[in-house]
């Protein structure tokens, strides 16, 4: 892959990469696709940790085959298993990887000098381009026109989520908070991270200097939407104001697209409502007032669910 000059600002390589910065890299059944993102990722010079979430496919096989360390998990531990790349990282910073893309050198590189130079930032956020086309992810659009003020000291706009797979993280601060709640699988899982890291007092940050290359497989998204219901909804109840929360949870029952997700969903969090209820803590008014403006904006944007007559759900 090609790295464009005009993506990233010139500026003096970081000679010591490699004992600044880990990849995690997050597998589980990709062995049609990951002999690609291995490829991408080897080209950075930087240690690469995997995390397998086991896959019952050639996945490992194929990793191990390209000399790679891999941590091979007994079951399926959802977004939680980047926590063992956390523990097991050995440098200050971490670049989590899904199975499905891969970092361009000169955007770690600046991440690094970012993180070392601002001592409250706890996460960079990639611009994610897209396949051969190299097209902007919607979400990357969303970030770079976030509406939210901040420091100005600090590199790019602010963020009061991320994308899993496309961060550059501190180690110090990711373990600080705990990493993944295992509790939440996967499927929406930043808002785990992105929340106790706020109410701790980090900071986040979009930089479209810093670019991932994705090549989305959606093999499992079918699988996993409602999963997403459902942890959206938790972290609403853990942690924002009442009227909050329900105006959240209104939003999303009105505009998840499949009935059957979301009941599902539903069905989830209404099982999990007394851990729920016991581990609630209201966040600042400040911190549920940002998160207020992001979600009207969500709602000027989102169109109410549709039902097609001839569906059943």
């Amino acid at each position: 892959m090609t790295v464009h000059a005009s993506r990233v600002t010139a500026a003096p390589p970081v000679p010591d990469l490699a004992d600044r910065l880990t990849i995690v890299l997050l597998t589980h059944n990709c062995a049609n696709w990951i002999d690609r993102t291995v490829h991408g990722l080897r080209a950075l010079d930087v240690p690469v940790l995997v995390v397998d979430n086991a896959s019952t496919d050639d996945t490992v096989t194929r990793v191990r085959g390209h000399g790679l360390r891999v941590v091979q998990l007994a079951t399926n531990r959802g977004a939680a298993a980047r926590n063992v790349g956390a523990e097991l990282a050995g440098t200050p910073y971490i670049a989590f990887c899904d199975d499905d893309g891969w970092f361009e050198r000169a955007g770690l590189e600046r991440a690094v000098r970012l993180l070392d130079r601002h001592a409250s930032l706890a996460l960079l956020n990639a611009r994610i381009l897209v396949n051969d086309e190299e097209r902007l992810d919607p979400i990357s659009r969303e970030m770079e026109c976030s509406p939210l003020d901040g420091d100005a000291e600090l590199p790019g706009t602010v963020l009061m989520g991320f994308m899993a797979g496309a961060v550059v993280v501190r180690r110090e601060a990711f373990l600080e908070v705990g990493g993944y709640d295992h509790r939440f699988f996967i499927g929406g899982e930043e808002e785990t991270v992105a929340i106790p890291l706020l109410r701790n007092g980090w900071r986040m940050r979009y930089d479209p200097q810093i670019v991932v290359h994705h090549y989305p497989s959606g093999a499992n998204a079918p699988n996993i939407r409602h999963f997403g219901v459902r942890n959206t909804l938790t972290n609403a109840w853990l942690h924002r104001p009442f009227r909050s929360a329900l105006s959240w949870t209104w939003f999303i029952t009105r505009t998840t697209p499949s009935r059957m997700t979301l009941v599902r969903g539903l069905a989830m969090f209404v099982r999990d409502l007394p851990w729920i209820v016991r581990d609630r803590t209201v966040m600042a008014a400040e911190l549920d007032d940002a998160l207020a403006l992001l979600d009207e904006r969500r709602r000027m944007a989102t169109p109410g669910r549709r039902r097609h007559r001839e569906s059943v759900w």
